[in-house]
């Protein structure tokens, strides 16, 4: 059975940095995209930022610049690094591996960024 482990979330003052890690146990079998996507509260899911296997990376344009996603293939990890964060970066992050087969989702890490 897969399982996405999120660490990392926090509270963060604005300016300041944090990273989230994802590491997904069990066996899978053809990751195409690992990625992150965030939900703030009476707000709907969105992308934050996705890597593909190939290491092609796409931002959501709020965090363009602040933003880092990188991944480990060996260990099936991905991490965002995350910088100069502003209170409207407060939301509940999810990670996200897409196979050729199956879409699987973390079970979220608060980040809340407030002075």
């Amino acid at each position: 059975q897969v399982q996405l482990v999120e660490s990392g979330g926090g509270l963060v003052q604005p300016g300041g940095s944090l990273r989230l890690s994802c590491a997904a146990s069990g066996t899978i079998f053809s990751i195409y995209r690992m990625g992150w996507y965030r939900q703030a509260p009476g707000k709907q899911r969105e992308l934050v930022a996705a890597i593909t296997s190939g290491g092609s990376a796409n931002y959501a344009d709020s965090v363009k610049g602040r933003f880092t996603i990188s991944r480990n293939g060996t260990k099936n990890t991905v991490y965002l690094q995350m910088s100069s964060l502003k209170p409207e970066d407060t939301a509940v992050y999810y990670c996200n591996v897409v196979t050729t087969h199956y879409d699987y989702w973390g079970q979220g890490t608060q980040v809340t960024v407030s002075s």
